[in-house]
């Protein structure tokens, strides 16, 4: 009995081998496995090279960060008593530095092109912000909620050191 190969299954054998099939789609699909294909082999050739991949990483982030129009930069906080309290992340590095990555090159791209610079409304921009931190973040703000972890100070016990109860006052003065 013969086995059909079914169409929502595509197999390396099918991208790679020559067949008479010259439909559009099936060289489009094709080309597309195969620079997917390379492209994966480039990524995990890069996973060992920590270093190298973080140099590259920030000459693409100093690259786009070079803005002939916006001279004053903002500031990081520079004084004693700022505090840094940062998240805990469990995101490995190499899918942190992929994202990054991946997200300035596109970002750069798309400077070149004018129809992506799209004039904004800001408190449309402040209220978009605002939904998708509270729809993506929802998960962890459940968790801190659960846990009664707040980022911030307010509400928090403060402990001073041991108080002296009245007892120990009292037989100190004995």
């Amino acid at each position: 009995m013969e086995t059909v190969p079914t169409a929502t299954a595509a197999t390396a054998e099918d991208f790679s081998s020559s067949s008479s099939s010259t439909s559009p789609t099936a060289a489009i699909s094709r080309w597309k496995y195969n620079v997917s294909r390379r492209y994966q082999h480039l990524l995990d050739k890069s996973v060992p090279h920590v270093l190298h991949r973080w140099v590259v990483c920030l000459a693409v982030v100093s690259i786009y960060a070079i803005d002939p129009e916006y001279s004053d930069g903002p500031t990081l906080p520079t004084r004693g008593s700022d505090e840094f309290r940062p998240f805990v992340r469990r995101l490995p590095e190499f899918k942190f530095w992929y994202c990054v990555t991946r997200s300035f090159c596109i970002g750069f791209v798309l400077t070149f092109f004018s129809a992506f610079d799209v004039p904004v409304f800001w408190p449309i921009l402040l209220f978009y912000w605002l939904m998708l931190f509270t729809l993506t973040m929802r998960r962890q703000i459940m968790h801190m909620i659960k846990y009664r972890y707040v980022p911030f100070s307010l509400g928090k016990q403060r402990y001073d050191g041991k108080r002296p109860s009245s007892s120990d006052a009292m037989s100190t003065e004995d």
